[in-house]
């Protein structure tokens, strides 16, 4: 199905070019890796837009994800020689829109500048605040003058370095900040004097204040020097307030943290009293919001310190609403075994028990109900070596049957064959797979198991057996439409998908040697 979109959209799109000079620049449905079945070279989608697309319209690229942490060479090379020509980059490392909690002043990032020659181009979509960008797009233009032949990392000898254009960035962006909307207008520049509000009486903003606002709004995948020194240290102050209450050290490094804290205050005090509102305006939510969460975790550690908190801030066991955030969108998030998976200090999940043991005719009824289900939810037509293992119409190897169970039951079955050519109709797989991957592996898990190191386990159980009957490799097969169990699978190192010609389209097939 999704091989015809890709046929008639190259159709539609060639047809859009030919009435058209100008450059025209497509976005196609599987726009980065993650969204390829089952991955990029293999694609019948984009090996069909490739091959039927007009030459002259370039094709949209986000990199391994929508959002891309990296985009590496090796990566570009292999979606260019699938599309046949150069992709554009559409660049969504400084993106916010998923998240009205977040912008990005870091810098163009983990792009190395050897890139350049091998594309059509960079698109960004940037931060949705306009006059928050100026650091996405003038790094990102450093990084287009910057020599193609250079690393584009952090080694100071590279022609471009994310830090140093971070820098450069940040200074051209304080002169922005002293920009009024009526350049007329004079603002009293002075430093308030003990026991006046600071936040009445304008101080003139530094470049360390933006350099402290980028750390903490930094990219998607990392947070900046400051902001992770921060969480390190309330981590400490936390962990080791009840052993170590009243030590020396606890109470300077909570001292330091409440400078650095204190450091935050500032900042916003001096960005509210900055010349450019415009660029304030789009700001000011943002800096509100990490001012009172800092404030928040500053009272927390005066109270661990045996002093009181202001009392808008003590947290309590009735809190006033600014004490828990997110409204019903963070409540949705805190209840998702994800959440929070990218935090620098992870709150342990509630235990989960599992285990792993040996297959009896008592657990085929649930085996059968895992398998119905998958079978409902993925192409049932294909006719597969592994679905005669579940169904017992084919024998399992001795010590081959695996049941994963959790406290509702059973949540995962294992099921392998050492010699699969036994079992197999004639002409199924090629010789030479067989010879390569003798051996052949069912395996499923329940969706409502949210850790894969479970899944891991039993896996490696059942590998580490049919090493042991003297099997060099093992091959397992799924309906390209089974993108659970496919993103599973592409996580475990050694294993990968198996290039076979003559297979069907809808048949993904990946091995291991043992």
């Amino acid at each position: 199905m999704q091989n015809q979109f890709g046929h008639s959209e190259s159709q539609t799109k060639t047809a859009v070019s030919c009435c058209m000079s100008a450059c025209v620049c497509v976005c196609v449905a599987d726009y980065c890796a993650a969204f390829c079945t089952p991955c990029v070279s293999l694609s019948q989608y984009l090996n069909t837009v490739g091959e039927k697309l007009n030459p002259g319209i370039d094709v949209l690229w986000t990199g391994p994800k929508v959002v891309s942490q990296e985009i590496s060479l090796a990566s570009i090379e292999e979606v260019s020689a699938v599309l046949r020509r150069p992709p554009v980059i559409w660049d969504n490392i400084h993106a916010n829109d998923y998240d009205p909690q977040r912008f990005f002043l870091g810098p163009y990032k983990n792009r190395p500048t050897a890139l350049i020659p091998k594309l059509r181009g960079v698109l960004t979509n940037p931060n949705c605040e306009f006059e928050l960008n100026f650091v996405a797009l003038h790094t990102l233009a450093q990084w287009c003058r910057s020599r193609a032949d250079s690393t584009g990392g952090d080694d100071p000898n590279s022609d471009y370095n994310p830090h140093d254009a971070l820098q450069l960035a940040l200074t051209d962006l304080l002169v922005e900040f002293g920009k009024s909307e009526h350049p007329s207008e004079q603002r009293c520049i002075r430093t308030p004097a003990a026991g006046e509000n600071p936040l009445f009486h304008a101080e003139p903003l530094q470049r360390s204040d933006l350099t402290l606002l980028s750390e903490l709004f930094y990219l998607p995948y990392e947070h900046g020097d400051t902001a992770t020194r921060m969480l390190r240290e309330l981590h400490w102050l936390i962990t080791h307030s009840c052993s170590l209450p009243q030590s020396e050290e606890w109470h300077r490094r909570a001292k330091a943290f409440d400078q650095m804290c204190d450091a935050v205050v500032q900042m916003f005090n001096r960005l509210s009293n900055a010349a450019n509102r415009l660029i304030l305006y789009d700001l000011y939510n943002y800096i509100c919001d990490i001012k009172s969460g800092v404030c928040l975790a500053r009272a927390h550690v005066t109270a661990l310190g045996g002093r009181d908190p202001h009392p808008a801030l003590a947290l309590t066991d009735d809190p006033e609403p600014w004490g828990f955030r997110g409204g019903l969108s963070g409540e949705f998030q805190r209840m998702l075994p994800s959440h929070g998976n990218r935090d620098l200090f992870r709150i342990p999940p509630k235990t989960r028990i599992y285990s792993i043991r040996a297959w009896t005719t008592r657990d085929q009824p649930e085996v059968m109900a895992i398998f119905q289900q998958k079978e409902m939810e993925t192409q049932p037509k294909l006719q597969l070596l592994g679905d005669r293992l579940v169904t017992l119409e084919v024998s399992r190897s001795q010590d081959c049957s695996l049941i994963l169970d959790d406290d509702s039951g059973v949540c995962g079955y294992g099921f392998a064959l050492s010699e699969a050519k036994t079992a197999l109709r004639s002409t199924q797989y090629p010789e030479s797979l067989l010879k390569e991957f003798p051996s052949v592996l069912a395996l499923q898990v329940h969706p409502r198991v949210p850790d894969h190191s479970a899944a891991k386990r039993l896996l490696d159980q059942l590998l580490s057996t049919l090493r042991d009957t003297g099997s060099r490799g093992v091959f397992s097969e799924f309906r390209s439409s089974d993108r659970r169990m496919l993103d599973f699978m592409k996580t475990l190192k050694g294993f990968s998908v198996l290039q076979i010609e003559g297979i069907p389209p809808e048949l993904v097939i990946i091995g291991t040697k043992l």
